[in-house]
């Protein structure tokens, strides 16, 4: 569940084999691009899954937004300042924008969009991004908007450039369309949605920014079969492919009618724990599991070598990330020792639910862990009935024993709060967050909200050490690897960029 978190935060539905439609020949007028699950939905503020977020990029936009180069740069808003305090912060908005239903695009609609999300009833997914410190904004004037924060956050403009913040249609909110109909300000809408199957944007003719670089229509469609991506690459019935399927780079290297692009990643794949059942509720039974896994192995088998053994609960590109640490290497006999001491010495059995296209880590987990004594259950589960099963309460997960959750999480590049705060913050815990395993520190939840509101760089990335070191002895996750941002396209599309995590930006995309 992207965001890079695959769930109900990753994908509704994955295409179940033999349903994929492929789209027609690639025409001139049309980007075909495909990626590796459905969208969650068409809000992009319910719903934190970064290959939804790409497939909605084209028709949102935010107040603030990322260039290629990741810088951030105006959007909606002309420009902004914050008071000497740092907690009020004054945008001016751009005239003349309307949403894609006719809508105007003022102040009024930027209140709209914030205030759904500071109300708790909405339970929008990712709303809890903001709520932790936005306490309102309001309209100064018909194209001027102040917001007050509870505290200092180094990385609001960053997150004003993410999914809870862009801009969806007051009006189409109001009605409760927006979910299955996307209606935002940006230089494509939504032409067609076909759940399951495919989704198709045309130009906005009367966007702000003028005529749209990119294709007249771009055509997405998905699947979790890293062959079938490949070889509708290969045929072309594919432009672009995303992510691409490590086993088959080597091929597409070797052939000058296509690209591989790889970049370092920001996405951290793990092994959420399950800390309110036995035996997992025992650090020292995590610390087992964590020295029973052998990344190195993961890596070379799962990912082609395109990917690096996670240390840290941070990806090496988020700021803070601490490379010198080293807390579990693979040593079979360490975890053996532990699960003594916890009272486990012949071993125990557990689950792990597991998305269809991450199912081989289940299976290589299953064979490591054997040799330390555990006895694991993967079980294999199509996007939508996994994203249930992972964001369920306590109770629910106790009556359907789950152990655990194999899934992965991006921050991109804003910032390592947003990496923290969803997974290991207590009141992150899920159904409201991502904190699948229901892990709860207090002293982790002191260091990550001191970080947050801890202006000085230096000293805010001395903290995010501080709190790496806390999640790797408590042990909520067994982390796995941090991959490497593979996508691959025709060798005649230009445009093409991937932000950090895997969220792939085509508005711009041309076949020449």
């Amino acid at each position: 569940m992207t965001m890079f978190l695959k769930s109900r935060h990753f994908a509704l539905a994955c295409t179940v084999a033999g349903s994929l439609v492929f789209p027609a020949a690639a025409s001139a007028a049309t980007l075909n691009v495909m990626q590796a699950e459905a969208p969650r939905s068409m809000d992009p503020g319910d719903q934190t899954a970064t290959y939804t977020a790409a497939l909605l990029d084209p028709m949102y936009e935010g107040l603030v937004k990322r260039d290629p180069d990741l810088s951030l740069k105006p959007a909606l808003a002309t420009e902004w300042s914050a008071d000497a305090s740092g907690l009020v912060w004054t945008f001016k908005l751009r005239p003349g924008v309307k949403f894609h239903d006719g809508t105007a695009f003022d102040a009024d609609a930027v209140v709209k969009n914030f205030t759904r999300h500071l109300d708790t009833k909405r339970g929008l997914a990712a709303s809890g991004r903001l709520r932790t410190f936005l306490e309102g904004v309001t309209a100064v004037d018909p194209m001027t908007v102040q917001f007050k924060l509870k505290t200092q956050y180094p990385a609001f403009l960053a997150l004003l450039s993410t999914g809870p913040c862009l801009m969806v249609s007051p009006t189409a909110d109001a009605a409760g369309t927006v979910g299955s109909k996307a209606v935002g300000t940006g230089p494509y809408k939504l032409q067609e949605y076909k759940s399951g199957e495919y989704v198709i944007q045309a130009k906005n003719t009367e966007w702000w920014g003028g005529a749209p670089k990119g294709e007249d229509q771009i055509k997405w469609t998905w699947t979790a079969e890293p062959s079938v991506m490949n070889m509708a690459l290969q045929t072309g019935d594919a432009d672009v492919i995303n992510p691409f399927p490590a086993a088959f780079a080597a091929q597409v290297k070797a052939n000058p009618e296509m690209k591989l692009s790889t970049t370092d990643g920001s996405a951290v794949f793990w092994v959420s724990l399950n800390t309110k059942l036995k035996p997992l509720d025992d650090v020292r039974v995590r610390q087992a599991l964590n020295y029973a896994t052998d990344r190195d192995g993961i890596v070379k088998a799962f990912m082609n070598g395109y990917a690096t053994p996670a240390n840290s609960p941070l990806a090496p590109v988020t700021p803070g990330y601490d490379k010198t640490l080293n807390p579990y290497p693979y040593n079979v006999e360490k975890a053996k020792q532990l699960l003594k001491e916890a009272g486990y010495p012949d071993g125990f059995s557990m689950s792990t639910i597991v998305q269809e296209q991450e199912s081989r880590i289940g299976e290589l987990l299953q064979a490591m862990w054997a040799k330390a004594g555990v006895k694991l259950d993967v079980r294999k589960m199509e996007g939508g009935v996994w994203s249930k099963a992972a964001f369920q309460d306590p109770a629910g997960k106790e009556k359907d024993n789950i152990g655990s959750s194999i899934a992965s999480w991006s921050s991109g590049v804003n910032g390592a709060d947003l990496q923290f705060r969803p997974l290991y913050y207590t009141k992150s815990a899920s159904p409201a967050g991502a904190n699948l395993g229901f892990f709860s520190d207090a002293k982790l939840d002191e260091l990550i909200d001191k970080a947050a509101s801890t202006l000085d760089e230096k000293a805010r990335n001395a903290i995010y050490v501080d709190a790496q070191r806390q999640v790797n002895e408590q042990a909520p996750h067994v982390l796995l690897y941090t991959k490497q941002d593979l996508f691959a396209t025709r060798a005649s599309v230009k445009g093409t960029w991937v932000i950090p995590g895997g969220l792939i930006v085509v508005k711009d995309a041309k076949k020449q």
